[in-house]
């Protein structure tokens, strides 16, 4: 699939996007502007590009793991979503749940883009719903797993 990218004068120099391996399933966005996030704080970081989707495309915007990992550095609204009539510059917006300001340099690697298939569907009211094992849980109904991950294996993780 191809997809229509506008690089914007203040990105004319950066690289466009790209998959760093064959097997990888975002493409790199780079910062096109030096900014600094204080701890806790939260900033919009240009990429320079606007883009065209194809119909019943987006393009999501997620957190680089690397960054989330080393600095608590992750996407705010993750994943962010492109819509296909959007044609704005795409922006990142990243925030710092780190202890320490994380500084963005033009032209670093922010976020990744994944371009996925948009379904569209039509509401259909009903008097009820069919029935299901789960039923209404929600939040932890099915286990919240996190004992798991100790070692223990909790009695509804069984």
């Amino acid at each position: 699939m191809k997809v229509k990218v506008l690089r914007l004068p203040h990105a004319a120099d950066l690289p466009l996007p790209a998959y760093a391996t064959a097997g990888a399933a975002g493409m790199d966005l780079l910062a096109a502007a030096a900014l600094e996030i204080p701890p806790g704080g939260r900033a919009l970081v240009p990429t320079g590009l606007c883009v065209a989707l194809p119909p019943g495309w987006e393009m999501q915007v997620r957190p680089r793991s690397g960054l989330a990992l080393k600095h608590g550095v992750t996407v705010l609204n993750a994943p962010g979503t492109v819509d296909e009539d959007y044609r704005g510059e795409v922006g990142v917006i990243l925030f710092n749940a780190g202890a320490a300001p994380f500084a963005v340099a033009r032209g670093d690697r922010v976020a990744q883009a994944v371009f996925a298939p948009v379904a569209r569907v039509a509401w259909e009211e009903a008097e009820a719903l069919d029935g299901t094992a789960r039923g209404g849980g929600g939040f932890g109904s099915t286990g919240s797993g996190l004992r798991e991950h100790s070692g223990e294996i909790s009695d509804d993780n069984k």
